[in-house]
């Protein structure tokens, strides 16, 4: 199996066991369950936005240990300082280090839309989303149907979270549905890693209008970012860029000064 056949197979280990631990009504019991949260779409085709959406993640099956350690409330405030449109936690322990309080506390300590990014493959996943305090949920097209992408991202919507939606190919657009306002287009192949950010700028031209274009993986400087934003990206999901420094948040408002200086 491949990486990405390893995390699916552990996930529905993970969702069996959760299952059994809370219930459907115990997650709706959660204060966050029907908390209103802040919109993705929105922040990012704000004027003036950078579109950033900057992620939290401790490590990764590629990388290994990126930023071990790591603390949501020291580093999630100052990236809303910096100017980031909203925020990527992780919650895939095995893999990435993260967990579901790391995206609970961040709700507490930003006012920031925040995605779940995890391999989300069943509806009880969307749940657990909205319980934590998720504003939207990631959709990996590489894992999922077209029935069931509309299954998970119709009932997303119902619980009042977005979703971004992430494609590898042409052929996952086909995939694509109402119920998604983002789509990530992952310049980093999933089952080899590889980055190839020309990708990206290809398959963003055969968007449907109307779809918020997201770039992901890979973006490695301004210039990368720039080349991103006039290719006809609005949001850029950014994570390892950031979290490999000592001080995330002080990289991530490097960053975004910079851009601003050029655009």
């Amino acid at each position: 199996m491949n990486i990405l056949d390893t995390i699916v197979a552990r996930k529905k280990e993970e969702v069996a066991i959760a299952r059994k631990q809370l219930s459907l009504a115990e997650l709706k019991d959660s204060p966050y369950f029907y908390l209103r949260v802040p919109s993705f779409k929105e922040n990012i085709l704000t004027l003036g936005s950078t579109g950033i959406i900057a992620e939290f993640k401790r490590k990764s099956p590629s990388r290994g240990d990126i930023h071990a350690g790591a603390r949501v409330d020291l580093i999630v405030p100052g990236y809303e300082k910096a100017g980031v449109a909203g925020v990527s936690i992780l919650t895939d322990r095995d893999f990435f280090g993260g967990n579901m309080a790391d995206l609970s506390l961040g709700r507490e300590v930003c006012d920031l839309p925040i995605i779940r990014k995890e391999f989300i493959i069943d509806p009880y996943q969307v749940y657990e989303a909205k319980s934590i305090g998720a504003s939207a949920i990631l959709l990996i097209g590489a894992i999922l149907d077209e029935n069931r992408t509309l299954e998970l991202a119709q009932l997303a919507n119902e619980l009042g979270m977005e979703v971004l939606f992430e494609i590898h190919d042409e052929d996952e657009m086909n995939q694509l549905n109402r119920y998604v306002q983002l789509v990530g287009i992952n310049n980093r192949n999933l089952k080899t890693f590889e980055v190839d950010l020309k990708k990206s700028a290809q398959m963003a031209s055969l968007l449907p209008s109307g779809m918020v274009p997201v770039a992901e993986s890979g973006i490695g400087s301004p210039d990368d970012y720039l080349s991103l934003k006039k290719a006809g990206f609005k949001g850029f999901l950014m994570g390892e860029y950031f979290m490999k420094n000592e001080d995330p948040a002080a990289a991530c408002l490097d960053f975004c000064n910079n851009i601003r200086s050029k655009i």
